[in-house]
């Protein structure tokens, strides 16, 4: 699986194993510093954790394990990691607000980290200036926060946009939120959600 972010990438190979590469200035490739790398490396922190998906935000990286566990790393400006503070990380860190859930599902936006768990529930956080986190406020928040849906609502996916977020249910409706100027939430109207 491979994932791009601004200008790095991740990976993770058959066997679990993560990599980064690319401009790494906020820590962003997970190698525990804040340098370039123009060849795949390997993360080495994970203390024997083996890696089953990635995805990028525009200057952060997000995996998850085998085992459900929820990894976070690189700029943090605006709590897009959820580690409860707004400092970089230059290596994985596990997301401890989650690690009583499975995560199956995740996506970084600009500024913002969403993530679904095996039990359909679904977290939010990081910039929120446009209401993407989809908690109901415009404030950035800097742990996991659930995002309420109505319980006949089973969701299967969210993606990030730049601003906005979507999720599918198994019904395959598709809710939207946060910026919509472009008419990118496909609410037929030019307004932020």
């Amino acid at each position: 699986m491979v994932a791009a972010g601004a200008e790095h990438t991740a990976a993770v190979s058959k066997d679990g194993t993560l990599y980064g590469w690319g401009w790494g200035r906020y820590g962003n490739l997970g190698l525990g510093d804040r340098n370039d790398r123009l060849v795949p490396e390997k993360v080495s922190s994970l203390n024997g954790e083996k890696m089953n998906t990635v995805a990028c935000g525009w200057r952060h990286t997000i995996s998850v394990s085998d085992t459900g566990g929820l990894y976070t790393y690189g700029w943090s400006k605006y709590g897009q990691l959820g580690h409860g503070d707004f400092e970089d990380h230059l290596v994985p860190f596990k997301v401890e607000a989650l690690a009583d859930s499975f995560t199956k599902q995740i996506s970084g936006g600009w500024r913002h980290t969403m993530a679904l768990t095996s039990s359909g529930k679904l977290y939010g956080w990081g910039w929120n200036k446009f209401g993407q986190v989809g908690v109901g406020d415009n404030a950035d928040i800097c742990s996991p926060v659930q995002v309420k849906f109505p319980t006949e609502q089973a969701l299967v996916q969210v993606l990030c946009g730049w601003r906005h977020t979507l999720a599918v249910t198994e019904e395959k409706n598709v809710f939207s939120w946060g910026r919509g100027t472009n008419g990118q939430l496909g609410h037929g109207e030019l307004m932020d959600r």
